[in-house]
């Protein structure tokens, strides 16, 4: 499991599972939503998430930025699908990134940083 770490840049993970959203979907019933609402929920997720991950001020919310606001926009993307099979790859997502992403991220971080990098992590969670 170790030759996965740090191998696979995230946006690139998000995208595979754009696409495997998209396929998944038509497997199960899709809400019975109007596509108006489907499509401003999308848009306001996307938008929430894309400005989450270049917004250098946030760090002070959350260690992973730029992950949260990829997170956000599969929810955004889940939203405009309308099925809730596609939610379920957001979790996979974020335990995706925990595991081979951020792990070892952290572990170098603290390497480089010690005790400095350990107080970031008492004060700011690693999410939200």
């Amino acid at each position: 499991m170790h030759s996965l770490e740090l191998k696979i840049p995230p946006p690139a993970v998000a995208l595979v599972l754009v696409l495997l959203m998209w396929l998944a979907a038509p497997l199960a019933p899709s809400l019975q939503l109007p596509f108006s609402l489907r499509l401003t929920l999308a848009l306001v997720l996307a938008l929430i998430g894309q400005t989450i991950s270049v917004s250098g001020g946030v760090y002070r919310f959350t260690r992973n930025p730029m992950y949260l606001g990829l997170s956000l926009m599969l929810l955004g993307w889940s939203a405009y699908l309308a099925n809730p099979l596609a939610v379920l790859f957001v979790p996979i997502f974020i335990l995706y990134m925990n595991r081979f992403q951020i792990q070892p991220e952290e572990r170098a971080m603290h390497a480089l940083f010690g005790e400095e990098y350990a107080c970031y992590t008492r004060q700011v969670r690693r999410w939200i």
